[in-house]
């Protein structure tokens, strides 16, 4: 099992010092990169367009609006490629795919078009890691800081726990980056699973 505090506890950040935080450090990921895990099958992403599109069922408004983000996501890995850093992501996916997952992964899709390094993990592969408890959600930044990701009772994000010890930070990257390498690539699974699937059916009010 992955758990962050199994070395013990880190620091709790309510949002705003979350996202200042996470800012301050993002650029500075250096050659080690950005590694990311996400595990939770749902979550709320009040004020992104096409997420408020999808929310309201309107699915092919939801689409051209990803795909309207073609150009910003461009240039902003084209940012981090010249910062030195790469963006590493496991997307955990169980099935039958939520809507939401449907959602974004559309646009996990065109994200990794424009350069972000994308595998999923699924099936066994998420249970051989939790033989316990589920996932958590955590964020690396290069050697020198870690974040376990909090969400709300909603899915919608509340904050994080901040970690600093290199042996912590050290282990859950490896962690991440096995399961990283055990992972089919996004644009495979994409291709098999999501491109046929029918427009989400969306419950939420």
């Amino acid at each position: 099992m992955l758990s962050p505090q199994a070395d013990g506890p880190g620091q709790r950040l309510e949002l705003d010092d979350y996202t200042e935080d996470f800012g301050r450090h993002f650029w500075h990921s250096g050659p080690e990169g950005f590694w990311k895990l996400e595990r939770q099958q749902s979550f709320r992403e009040p004020g992104v367009e096409s997420w408020e599109a999808f929310r309201k069922g309107h699915w092919d408004e939801s689409l051209a609006l990803i795909e309207g983000q073609r150009g910003h996501y461009e240039k902003y890995l084209r940012r981090i490629a010249g910062s030195g850093f790469a963006l590493h992501r496991v997307r955990c996916v169980e099935e039958p795919i939520s809507p939401y997952l449907q959602w974004e992964l559309h646009l996990l899709h065109l994200k990794a078009q424009c350069g972000e390094d994308t595998r999923v993990l699924s099936g066994d592969g998420i249970l051989r890691y939790e033989t316990q408890h589920p996932l958590p959600e955590i964020v690396v930044l290069g050697s020198s800081v870690m974040y376990e990701v909090l969400y709300d009772d909603d899915g919608e994000l509340a904050g994080g726990i901040r970690f600093s010890d290199p042996r912590t930070i050290s282990r859950c990257q490896q962690a991440i980056q096995e399961m990283h390498r055990s992972g089919e690539p996004l644009d495979n699974f994409f291709s098999r699973q999501v491109t046929q699937l029918p427009p989400p059916t969306v419950t939420e009010e």
